[in-house]
């Protein structure tokens, strides 16, 4: 097997300027894709775009807030007039939305929804739209692959706006790829569970956070490179075969 499987793809991922994003930006890199990311941190995303740089990958940064729907596309556009068509999307860009009901404001909630769902569906659905024009759908080289979380599936403590957002999320997933079985795009999601990331590090690092760690069964948190494999499956070539799928990754946390 090459050791650059995605050589002569185009990928873009949302959220890149940190965490799960910016792992995401690299593995892709490294297994030969040329990547775009978005953020809306563009001083984080060039300091990426020139560490990609570096190992010899083609990367390019681009702002997007995907909070402004009307951006995406746009984004997208750019994306494809540096790069080349796209072929596969990382809808990653997310929120917290954490925080007790009676506690939670209408700004926090309309929020974590405009991020974690519609910024979703309409990443996807302007990414969709090009990868059939350009012909890559065609080609059965179109992926989506959506970053859901374990709360899809789980009510967590104080995050049921969180966990309602991403259960949505999960939905879209499987809704978009029945939608869009004909035109071969492969639409999944992969459903981490808990990553110490900057949305939830300062949660961790307290007494309750602790406690939290330790009532899992392996009593840790997970490492962000877990993710990896799954994200290349989903993104590689052999993966036209695998649509509507959502992969849960947790060590266990769940159980």
């Amino acid at each position: 097997m090459s050791d650059k499987p995605l050589a002569g793809r185009v990928a873009v991922v949302t959220g890149a300027s940190s965490g799960l994003g910016r792992r995401f930006a690299h593995v892709l890199s490294d297994a030969g894709a040329a990547v775009a990311l978005m953020a809306r941190r563009t001083d984080r995303l060039e300091s990426e775009v020139a560490a990609i740089g570096a190992k010899g990958g083609r990367a390019v940064a681009i702002p997007l807030d995907v909070e402004d729907v009307a951006a995406i596309g746009p984004a997208l556009d750019a994306a494809q007039d540096a790069l080349g068509s796209i072929s596969i999307l990382v809808n990653n860009a997310g929120v917290g939305g954490d925080g007790m009901a009676m506690d939670m404001s209408v700004e926090t909630f309309d929020q974590t929804f405009a991020v974690n769902v519609r910024g979703v569906y309409f990443g996807a659905v302007e990414a969709a739209k090009r990868m059939i024009a350009s012909g890559v759908a065609e080609r059965g080289e179109a992926r989506i692959i959506n970053i859901a979380s374990i709360a899809a599936f789980n009510q967590l403590p104080g995050l049921s706006v969180y966990c309602a957002s991403k259960a949505a999320c999960a939905s879209l997933t499987k809704g978009l790829a029945r939608e869009w079985a004909r035109p071969r795009i492969a639409v999944n999601a992969i459903c981490p569970g808990y990553i110490e990331t900057e949305i939830n590090s300062d949660w961790f690092a307290t007494e309750g956070g602790q406690k939290q760690i330790k009532g899992f069964p392996r009593r840790r948190l997970m490492d962000e490179d877990v993710l990896d494999e799954a994200l290349l499956m989903l993104a590689g070539r052999r993966a036209h075969f695998i649509t509507g799928t959502l992969i849960s990754l947790d060590d266990g946390q769940t159980l």
